[in-house]
């Protein structure tokens, strides 16, 4: 498993991690995930998982980066102070190693709900602080309220069939020190990456390259620099496919076979 710097923390995370929206695999492929490396485990209290989270890694906590993620309800200050404690109570942890933002919320000033994430900070809740779904315009918005603390990461949505981020987003990142944490990076399911055009290069690349079609996505989302990614694997076969998209590259070419059937 190869691994990247997260923001600007120092902290280094591996380039495959693990998501959970509409988990149901149980404790098994979270195990085998972290035995391969796959240590960063992204939740949110929106995802109603929290505490099954929280026992699947009961034992090696001192092995896992966990993220999680405040809902956008929760942004007022002492909302979110509640909620972290909440998140930490479900997870049965002490700190929680990356606290995101879910989704923007323009009703509730930045201000504030900058200025209580970074108090969870300072009080040793929380280690880092991440925001998801945001634009450059809200995330610039929203590092100016920030008095000491960096953003470390956008969580946004990144794939072969969805790459937005690369009119601004990523580049912005990129300069800023920002991790991109690429969510949905194998769409809903490998039968959705694209049509009949888009089966054609992943399966010539396949080919090509000798790995399978979930390695070829997730290898092509790991091209960019400052890009992981969170791929769901409710089983432990299928963690160990995606774990086998990290440590290799695509060749140019091949990134110009899928480039042209999956344009920006």
């Amino acid at each position: 498993m190869d691994f990247q710097e997260l923001g600007t923390t120092g902290v280094q995370i591996p380039d495959i991690g693990f998501g959970t929206w509409k988990y149901t695999g149980g404790a098994e492929p979270i195990h085998r995930g972290v035995e391969l490396g796959a240590t960063l485990i992204d939740t949110a209290e929106g995802y109603n998982n929290e505490e099954s989270v929280g026992k699947a890694i009961a034992g090696f906590r001192d092995q896992v980066f966990l993220a999680t993620k405040v809902s956008p309800g929760h942004f007022r200050k002492n909302d979110i102070l509640k909620a972290a404690d909440q998140s930490l109570k479900r997870l049965k942890i002490d700190v929680i190693d990356l606290y995101q933002l879910h989704w923007p919320n323009d009703a509730i000033p930045i201000a504030e709900t900058m200025g209580a994430m970074e108090s969870l900070v300072d009080a040793g809740k929380i280690r880092f602080i991440g925001v998801s779904n945001f634009s450059v315009g809200q995330m610039q918005e929203a590092q100016e309220a920030l008095t000491n603390a960096r953003i470390a990461s956008d969580q946004v949505r990144y794939s072969l069939i969805d790459r937005s981020i690369e009119s601004a987003l990523l580049s912005y990142c990129q300069a800023q020190g920002v991790t991109i944490i690429a969510y949905s990076p194998l769409a809903t399911g490998l039968g959705k990456l694209g049509g009949k055009s888009g089966a054609q290069a992943i399966e010539q690349v396949t080919n090509n390259t000798e790995k399978s079609q979930a390695q070829v996505a997730l290898n092509w989302c790991l091209r960019q620099p400052r890009v992981m990614v969170i791929p769901k694997a409710n089983s432990a076969s299928h963690v160990e496919d995606d774990c086998g998209a990290s440590g290799w590259r695509l060749s140019s070419d091949d990134l110009a076979i899928l480039d042209a059937a999956f344009p920006r």
